[in-house]
C-alpha cells in the first residue's frame, strides 16, 4: 500500500504535504513544532488535522506489518496463492486481514479438526460435491474404523458435518456479507436483568434500536449497564436472510441425499461459529466508534476551558466554599503566590456572616483585591449572597466570578499539590487553586488530570491509553499555542512544551532556582539533559519578558532570529 497516497486521500490534503509531514514526523520532530514552524514544508497543516495524520499513519503502518506477518505464515504452510496474495495486500483494515488468515490461521483443537484427525475429511467432500446417488449412511460406511472411534455411520456423518460447517465460518467473503449485513439490518436489544430493581438504566430494560442508527451515548450506556449486570444486550441479526445467502453459496445442486445434511450444516455454522464472533466484532466497533465521538467532544471541551483567556495583574481572593467545615480563603498575587490563607463560617449550621464579612473587609482592605472567585461547588449560592452583600458595604469596587471548580479536589490531593504547598491543608490548597483558575486557566489546570475536569462523558468507561492521548495532545496543543514564561512556569506547565520531558521540566525549574531568571533563550543549553535537538523543538514555545534580546520575548524561532 502506498501510505502517503491513502493518507492524502483520506485527509484530503495533498500527496507533498503528507510526504513533508511524515518525513518531519520521523525525524522526531513533534506535532506543535511542525505546525508552527515547519509551515512551508507541510504547505501550512494545522496540529488538528496534523494529529488525525500521526494517528492514521501509526494504524496503516501497523496494517502492512500485520500483512506481512499474514503473507510469511501462510507462505510458510506452502498454502499461498497469488489470488490470496494480492487479497492480503489490497486489504484495508485489520479485519479484513484477519477475515482472510482465519483459515490458515493455527488452530487450537476444535471439533473439526478432531474430525479430520479420525479420516473424515473425504466423506466432508463427498457431501460438498453433491455428486452422490446412494445415500450418505452407505457412504459414510466405508469410513468406520473403531481404533479413530468412528463406531457409526451417523459419528461418520456428524464429523464430516463438522469440518464442512469449519470451513464455511472460515470464508472471509461470507463473513464480510454477514458483518454488513447485520450492520445495516440488525437491531441492537436490551433487556433487564431484573426487571424489578431500580437503577438510571430503566429506559435500557426494554430497548430495542437498528445498530446502524445506534447514538455513541446509547452505546456507551448500554455498555456500562451491562457491565453493572442491570441489563442483557444482544444483536439480533437477521437471521432468515443470512442463512438464505449461505445456502445460495453452499448447495450447488438439489441432492435429496446431501440437502438437507448442507441446510443443518448452514445453520450450524452460523449460529454456532460465525454469529458469536460477528456479534463480538460489531460490538467492539461499535464501541471504538462511540469512544472515538465522545474523545472528540471531551478534547472540544477542554480546549474550550483551557483557552479561557487569562485575568492578569490582579489580586484574587479564592474563595473553596462548604458548608459544615467553612468556606477556605487565599489570597492569591498577580503572579500566582499565595499571601494569605484562612477560614470562615457564613454558611449554615454556624452562620456566622458578620464575623465572616469583618474578615473579608481586612483581607480586601490590607491586600488590595479587586476580584473574588468563587467555586461552584456545595454551598456556592449561600457563598454568593453573602459576597453580593458584603460588597455593597465596602467603599472598594470589587468583581466576583463563579468558577467551575471539577478537580480542584483532585489537585489538591495530589503529590504535585502537597509539593507546591506543603505546609497547606486540602482545602487551603483547593482555595488557592480556584483563585488562580481565574488568573491563568491554562497554567492551572495543566496540573490535573485532563480527565478529571469534568467535561466528557463516560470517560472511565472508554480506552484508558487512547483517552490520555488524546487529552494530551489537546492539553499539548493549548499550551504550545499559548507559550510559557520561561521565568514563571511550573514544571507541569513546562513538560507540555514541545520536545520537553518531565525529567527536563524539573531541570529547568532547578536551573532556574540556582541560577536565577532566565535571560536569554541561548541559556536553555546549558539545562542537564536539555540537547540541541529538544532545543530546537521547544525554544520558539519559551518566552523570557524584559530578557536580553526583545525576540525572546515572541513566538518567533531562534532559527529566524536574522531574517526576523
Amino acid at each position: 500500500m502506498d501510505i502517503i497516497a491513502k493518507l492524502a486521500e483520506e485527509l484530503k490534503i495533498r500527496k507533498g504535504q503528507a510526504e513533508a509531514a511524515v518525513k518531519l514526523i520521523d525525524e522526531g520532530n513533534t506535532i506543535p513544532f511542525i505546525s508552527r514552524y515547519r509551515k512551508e514544508a507541510t504547505g501550512s497543516l494545522n496540529d488538528e488535522v496534523l494529529r488525525n495524520l500521526f494517528e492514521r499513519l501509526n494504524y496503516l503502518r501497523n496494517l502492512e506489518e500485520k500483512k506481512e506477518q499474514v503473507l510469511s505464515s501462510i507462505e510458510e504452510q506452502g498454502k499461498l496463492t497469488e489470488e490470496l496474495k494480492q487479497q492480503i495486500l489490497a486489504a484495508e483494515t485489520l479485519v479484513v486481514v484477519e477475515d482472510l488468515y482465519r483459515p490458515y490461521r493455527p488452530k487450537r483443537r476444535t471439533r473439526a479438526t478432531i474430525a479430520k484427525e479420525k479420516g473424515l475429511e473425504p466423506l466432508a467432500n463427498i457431501i460438498l460435491l453433491q455428486m452422490t446417488n446412494r445415500p450418505l449412511e452407505q457412504e459414510a460406511e466405508a469410513f468406520l474404523d473403531a481404533e479413530k472411534e468412528v463406531n457409526t455411520v451417523e459419528d461418520a456423518i456428524t464429523g464430516a458435518m463438522d469440518i464442512i460447517a469449519e470451513s464455511i465460518s472460515d470464508e472471509a467473503d461470507y463473513r464480510k456479507y454477514i458483518r454488513e449485513t447485520t450492520m445495516k439490518v440488525g437491531k441492537i436489544i436490551s433487556t433487564a436483568k431484573d426487571p424489578e430493581a431500580e437503577s438510571v438504566y430503566e429506559m435500557y430494560y426494554e430497548f430495542e434500536e437498528g445498530v446502524a442508527k445506534l447514538a455513541g451515548h446509547r452505546i456507551l450506556a448500554l455498555n456500562r449497564g451491562e457491565a453493572e449486570k442491570f441489563l442483557t444486550v444482544k444483536i439480533e441479526a437477521p437471521t432468515d436472510q443470512i442463512l438464505g445467502y449461505l445456502e445460495k453459496k453452499v448447495i450447488s445442486r438439489d441432492n435429496p441425499y446431501t440437502t438437507p445434511v448442507l441446510k443443518a450444516v448452514v445453520e450450524d455454522s452460523y449460529k454456532r461459529l460465525i454469529a458469536p464472533a460477528i456479534e463480538r466484532e460489531i460490538r467492539n466497533e461499535l464501541t471504538e466508534r462511540a469512544e472515538d465521538g465522545a474523545i472528540k467532544v471531551f478534547g472540544k471541551n477542554l480546549e474550550q476551558l483551557l483557552m479561557q483567556p487569562p485575568i492578569a495583574g490582579r489580586v484574587v481572593l479564592g474563595w473553596d466554599p462548604a458548608f459544615r467545615t467553612g468556606c477556605k480563603l487565599a489570597v492569591v498575587d498577580p503572579t500566582g503566590k499565595v499571601l494569605d490563607t484562612t477560614v470562615i463560617y457564613p454558611t449554615a449550621p454556624q452562620n456566622k456572616v458578620a464575623e465572616a464579612k469583618a474578615v473579608l473587609k481586612k483581607l480586601i482592605q490590607k491586600y488590595d483585591i479587586s476580584l473574588i472567585s468563587v467555586g461552584n461547588g456545595t454551598a456556592s449560592r449561600e457563598s454568593e449572597m453573602v459576597i453580593v452583600d458584603l460588597l455593597k458595604e465596602i467603599p472598594k469596587p470589587v468583581q466576583y466570578v463563579i468558577v467551575n471548580e471539577a478537580g480542584a479536589s483532585v489537585y489538591s490531593a495530589s503529590k504535585l499539590a502537597t509539593e507546591e504547598f506543603p505546609n497547606f491543608d486540602v482545602g487551603q490548597r483547593s482555595a488557592a487553586s480556584i483563585a488562580r483558575r481565574l488568573q491563568d486557566p491554562l497554567a492551572e489546570l495543566v496540573k490535573i488530570d485532563p480527565k478529571s475536569i469534568g467535561v466528557g462523558q463516560y470517560q472511565h468507561d472508554m480506552n484508558q491509553k487512547k483517552l490520555s492521548e488524546a487529552l494530551g495532545g489537546v492539553v499539548e496543543d493549548c499550551v504550545n499555542k499559548v507559550g510559557v514564561d520561561l521565568n514563571t512556569a511550573s514544571a507541569s506547565l513546562l513538560e507540555y512544551i514541545s520536545g520537553i520531558s518531565k525529567v527536563i521540566a524539573k531541570n529547568i525549574v532547578a536551573y532556574r532556582e540556582e541560577n536565577g531568571r532566565f535571560l536569554t533563550r541561548a541559556q536553555l543549553l546549558k539545562v542537564a539533559k536539555l540537547g540541541p535537538k529538544a532545543y530546537e523543538q521547544c525554544a520558539g514555545f519559551m518566552r523570557i519578558s524584559d530578557g536580553k534580546n526583545p525576540l525572546d520575548a515572541t513566538s518567533v524561532h531562534p532559527e529566524s532570529y536574522e531574517a526576523a
